[in-house]
């Protein structure tokens, strides 16, 4: 129901009651009207025809009937003659005000007192005085009916104006209501013109700022929604990169071991075998021959070395747990001053390539950081199994969180996030127990397929 219904009907409700209180005190009022005028016209009849009832004695019977046809009716009362043996010898005519009609039977009984009856004994005969309402209720009839019309006519008319005012009034509701049902549909550069009124001039500017805000809200929603879209999609690029790139350091970490090293080992026993051969006796060709064997040497190392940080051979041949052990004690080997501590469940479940690899680079990279950037004493390295996560914590003591370590320029610890992110997990940095830096990443555990 619209808000101008509502209004007509709560106005004519409150005609309704207001004329129907109306009518309620006519009908009291005419209730005791007809009671007076009835008990009146009742006592003075009675009093009246007991005093002239010396009419009968002088002239009889036919003198008081000829005393009642002369009199006629009086007032709201019958008369009735009955003669000495009971027969009804005169009635008194019928009324002629508003001959023909009567009030309702039911307002009648509404508002009719109990009727007067009063018997005069005349000689042998009586008289019968009946008091009679009929005409004094059909004019408080004829006063409630006019009264009726007069409020129908006054709640329709009324009700007509108020529906005109209130639409006048009410529409710059309906223009609100349209540029609410163009915002339903989308359309959020809907805008209000400046309506009148106070009242008006508050909804329009209040509808125009809300559909700017929601405007911009939208906005702001279809951008952030395009930046989550391009975010999931460079985390897929990034790791997608990250696995090519861990597929050409294992592939260039086994052309050096398989390869270059093998070369590098010809190329050595060939020296030896110049500086054991019983010929050799040149000084400059012995020289040369253990240049040969010492820089060979020196290159194998290197490559040696260089191999585990571009792909240790344990992770893809024995696990994660495996290569974080030889990590670890390649670091303790390198800092024997720093006490280092891994613990690492055992066994892991069963861990695809990706999850692997990132567990590793982000223990690497921590390892990395706090060792060469946090001047830490103590390290603590755990790779757990919660719930479906595997949790990789990495502590230490050193001079805590760097500073602007989120600025341009530093991606080791973007770097980490980035992989926990890539594969749907979490990351944290934040203070350790000991005052030191916490690195904590939580990858979904996701089974070798």
């Amino acid at each position: 129901m619209s808000l101008r219904l509502q209004i007509n009907l709560i106005i004519a409700v409150l005609m309704s009651l207001f004329i129907g209180t109306v009518v309620y005190q006519q009908i009291q009022d005419t209730r005791s009207s007809v009671r007076e005028e009835i008990e009146g016209s009742n006592q003075v009849a009675t009093q009246f025809l007991t005093r002239v009832s010396w009419v009968y004695q002088v002239s009889g019977l036919g003198g008081m009937l000829s005393f009642l046809n002369q009199l006629g009716r009086v007032r709201a009362n019958d008369v009735f003659l009955y003669s000495p043996a009971g027969e009804l010898v005169y009635a008194s005519p019928p009324s002629t005000y508003k001959s023909g009609r009567d009030a309702p039977q039911w307002f009648a009984r509404l508002v009719s007192p109990p009727l007067q009856r009063q018997e005069i004994g005349i000689g042998d005969g009586r008289m019968v005085i009946q008091a009679n309402s009929s005409r004094a209720v059909l004019d408080g009839w004829d006063t409630l009916e006019r009264l009726l019309w007069i409020g129908a006519i006054a709640l329709a008319l009324v009700n007509a104006v108020v529906f005109w005012l209130t639409g006048r009034v009410l529409q710059p509701l309906q223009i609100v209501i349209r540029g609410l049902k163009r915002m339903e549909q989308g359309d959020y550069q809907a805008r209000l013109p400046a309506l009148t009124g106070k009242e008006g001039r508050l909804m329009s500017l209040a509808f125009n700022r809300t559909a700017q805000a929601v405007a911009d809200g939208a906005a702001a929603q279809k951008l952030a929604s395009e930046a989550r879209q391009r975010l999931q999609e460079n985390r897929e690029l990034t790791q997608m990169i990250q696995a090519h790139i861990e597929e050409e350091r294992r592939s260039i970490a086994r052309e050096l071991h398989d390869e270059l090293g093998q070369s590098i080992t010809a190329i050595k026993s060939i020296g030896q075998s110049i500086l054991q051969h019983p010929d050799a006796r040149d000084a400059r060709i012995t020289e040369a021959a253990g240049l040969i064997v010492d820089t060979a040497g020196r290159m194998y190392d290197a490559i040696h070395e260089m191999i585990p940080r571009l792909r240790p051979f344990a992770l893809d041949s024995f696990g994660l747990g495996d290569a974080l052990s030889d990590l670890a004690g390649e670091w303790r080997t390198r800092h024997p001053e720093v006490e280092m501590h891994l613990e690492v469940d055992d066994p892991l479940p069963p861990l695809n390539d990706a999850v692997t690899t990132s567990a590793y680079r982000i223990v690497q990279e921590a390892l990395i950081n706090a060792l060469r950037h946090a001047s830490a004493s103590r390290i603590e390295v755990s790779v757990r199994v919660e719930a479906d996560r595997l949790v990789v914590r990495v502590g230490d003591n050193g001079v805590g969180v760097p500073t602007g370590w989120d600025q341009p320029g530093h991606y080791g610890v973007r770097g980490m996030r980035e992989r926990a992110a890539a594969l749907q997990g979490s990351f944290e940095l934040g203070a350790g127990h000991d005052g030191g830096t916490q690195v904590i990443a939580r990858l979904p555990v996701v089974a070798q397929a």
